[in-house]
């Protein structure tokens, strides 16, 4: 372990910092604020948090000071910057004064093995291009009870500093595919016996008419257009949210979070 503080002569780290929260550095993920650090700490293994950047105004918090005191036993590079420094590094408007610099969890198909045993419920994005709402989405997930997520190509980076916050840890804990095609995240599900539920306006079934006591995959299209008449089809059933007039569409965010908490009534979760 070592301790510096960070100087306009000495600012590599600083530069690194920000070359991971602006995405130039795709091995390393950008974790910033008390809480999101916490769960990085819990979830992640020693060997996959790299560096500690923050201020003495988190060592001066209880919390805060715990969190670097079990960092600095395991071992982790720690810097002290000032408050003027770390602001030049935050992703947010109101930082809180620690940032972790973790390898990139791996998120691959294998990932997803142990998800498909019992009744598994997995949720695919499909070109979620807006990272708080994809983020947001895995966050309900894994409140609902879901065993996993597939986020296809063109999907926003989910270990993005907005994602990391929507979610909230649950990047972490949830098993993660991402990049795959949308044909291969459906051929998966069909492999393992995982019906594939798309979200439509026309759709004949509402959302609670669905069995989702099955192993059931919901899938959910982009922000602004939702999922192609072609896509749609190539699912095993599609659904719809009964919505009165004049509203034709939701969030999808929020439509997720009513799909997936109808599941989770059904399956009892939390009960």
């Amino acid at each position: 372990m070592s301790e510096k503080t960070i100087t306009s002569r000495d600012n590599a780290l600083v530069k690194h910092a920000r070359a991971v929260r602006d995405g130039k550095d795709a091995r390393q993920i950008f974790v910033e604020g008390l809480r999101l650090c916490e769960e990085a700490q819990q979830a992640l293994s020693v060997d996959d948090i790299k560096e500690v950047i923050y201020t003495e105004r988190i060592a001066q918090d209880e919390r805060g000071l715990r969190l670097l005191e079990a960092l600095k036993i395991s071992g982790k590079r720690t810097a002290s910057v000032s408050e003027s420094v770390f602001a030049s590094i935050s992703d947010t408007k109101t930082p809180q004064g620690i940032v972790l610099l973790a390898s990139r969890p791996r998120t691959e198909r294998s990932a997803l093995i142990k998800s498909a045993d019992g009744v598994p419920l997995i949720i695919i994005l499909h070109r979620i291009n807006n990272p708080a709402n994809a983020g947001a989405i895995l966050r309900t997930a894994e409140a609902a009870g879901a065993s996993a997520a597939i986020l296809t190509e063109g999907t926003s980076d989910i270990f993005s500093p907005k994602a990391l916050r929507g979610a909230m840890g649950s990047s972490f804990r949830l098993p993660l595919w991402t990049g795959a095609s949308f044909k291969a995240a459906l051929a998966w599900c069909q492999e393992q016996g995982i019906s594939t539920i798309s979200a439509s306006l026309r759709a004949r079934h509402l959302h609670t008419e669905i069995d989702w006591t099955q192993p059931s995959a919901l899938v959910v299209g982009a922000e602004s257009s939702g999922l192609t008449t072609a896509e749609i089809a190539q699912a095993d059933q599609a659904l719809r949210i009964p919505m009165r007039s004049p509203v034709e569409s939701l969030n999808v965010g929020a439509a997720a979070a009513i799909v997936l908490y109808e599941a989770a009534r059904q399956r009892k979760v939390g009960s």
